[in-house]
């Protein structure tokens, strides 16, 4: 490496984060810890009615959720993200509002929290792949893996603690106060959007793209496709969302529950899994990324690889909550570097595009997997899931090491 290329990387470490960032990602915390709020309103008022309506209203969501990403992200790339943003938050302040309304007036009905559940599916589809892009809009491409790695951490912190307020709110209040707390959370974050909103943006919002609907939707399918650090990246994404993700919801329960250990203790094994992203993403934000985030994201995978493995053989509660840390940071080390790479690699032209391709390569593998690896526990034991999971995430990760595009990329230049 030259002393030019050096000097630009050191640079690129020492960029600062801008503060219409920071504002930006403290609208986005209270957004998300209102959500969180009314995610954990909504499921335990219908686990009243049982699992499988629990299990319906979660369906609910994640269909339309899955089923218009792509139109969501072309119609973000069309019209800009600043705009669907502001229009996602203002119809989710509206929604909510009457849906408290109703359940004051009403009670609370099942069909009521069908609707509201479309209601969030459709709109988080088109909210979730302009919020992805807004980290390159608002963040010179040397302070993206910072930037990206402050808002991992306010996300895991959210996810926290938003079910425990939501527990407290819903048992004092009801399920309405916690629809009007979430309402109140999305007029804030579409105010913070107005603000922040620049007056010009012409890399936001392109000239109308030629063709029909579908094919602009489907154009940031071929654009990830096509593209060769794209491809890859992608898929670790895709590996680390369909072994990776479930040792934390699925499989680290179902292990507490055969080794006869506590409830509590499968809630500690879960809570060190995010308090070890946690830390990375907090050391990421301070100090920048590694150099070669490829490089850094396949060794990540091949360490949490190695900690899910190792929870196969740790029989001692104890030493499995620093061995699920392990499984945390090497999560941690993959996410704060994959997700960059991806972003700072995606032409502007199609930012929310390829977000949207990016929220389906995490939610089509999960979609599957949890119920495969499910059924295989039932058939065998956790320990057999385990360690065909750590078997293919190792496999991915030694796929991307050996991706010369991954091992030679960096989060320097433009595109």
């Amino acid at each position: 490496m030259s002393q030019t290329q050096e000097k630009t990387e050191a640079q690129a470490q020492r960029e600062s984060v801008p503060r219409r960032y920071w504002i930006w990602l403290g609208g986005v915390t209270l957004s998300l810890l209102g959500s969180q709020i009314m995610a954990f309103g909504m499921t335990w008022v219908a686990a009243g009615w049982g699992g499988a309506f629990a299990g319906a209203v979660l369906t609910a969501i994640n269909l339309p959720r899955v089923a218009l990403l792509l139109f969501g992200g072309a119609l973000a790339d069309r019209i800009g993200a600043w705009r669907v943003m502001i229009m996602s938050d203002f119809t989710m302040a509206t929604a909510t509002v009457v849906l408290g309304a109703a359940v004051l007036v009403l009670g609370v009905q099942p069909w009521l929290l069908l609707a509201a559940a479309l209601v969030i599916g459709v709109v988080d589809a088109f909210y979730l792949p302009s919020s992805g892009s807004m980290p390159r809009r608002l963040v010179s491409q040397p302070a993206l893996a910072r930037a990206m790695s402050a808002r991992q951490a306010i996300g895991q912190l959210a996810t926290f603690a938003g079910p425990s307020m939501g527990g407290l709110i819903v048992a004092a209040a009801g399920l309405a106060a916690a629809a009007f707390l979430n309402a109140a959370t999305f007029v804030v974050m579409a105010v913070i959007m107005v603000g922040l909103r620049p007056r010009s943006t012409p890399a936001d919002t392109p000239p109308p793209a030629g063709g029909s609907s579908l094919r602009r939707s489907a154009d940031g399918l071929r654009v990830a496709w096509s593209d060769p650090l794209l491809r890859p990246a992608l898929g670790l994404i895709a590996a680390a969302a369909g072994f990776l993700l479930p040792v934390s919801g699925l499989l680290i329960p179902l292990l507490a529950t055969q080794r006869q250990w506590s409830a509590a203790t499968g809630g500690v094994l879960a809570g060190a899994i995010a308090l070890g992203i946690v830390v990375v993403a907090v050391i990421v934000t301070a100090a920048g990324a590694f150099r070669r985030p490829g490089v850094a994201a396949a060794s990540g995978l091949a360490l949490a690889a190695s900690a899910v493995l190792a929870l196969v053989a740790t029989n001692n509660p104890v030493a499995a909550v620093a061995v699920a840390a392990m499984v945390g940071i090497g999560s941690g080390v993959f996410t704060t570097h994959v997700g960059p790479l991806i972003l700072g690699a995606t032409p502007s032209t199609h930012l929310a595009r390829v977000q949207s391709v990016l929220v389906l390569a995490q939610s089509l593998p999960l979609l599957l997997t949890n119920n495969v690896l499910g059924s295989l526990n039932d058939l065998y034991n956790v320990n057999v899931v385990l360690a065909v999971c750590s078997v293919l995430l190792m496999l991915a990760a030694v796929l991307g090491v050996r991706s010369p595009v991954l091992r030679t990329a960096t989060l320097v230049q433009e595109r």
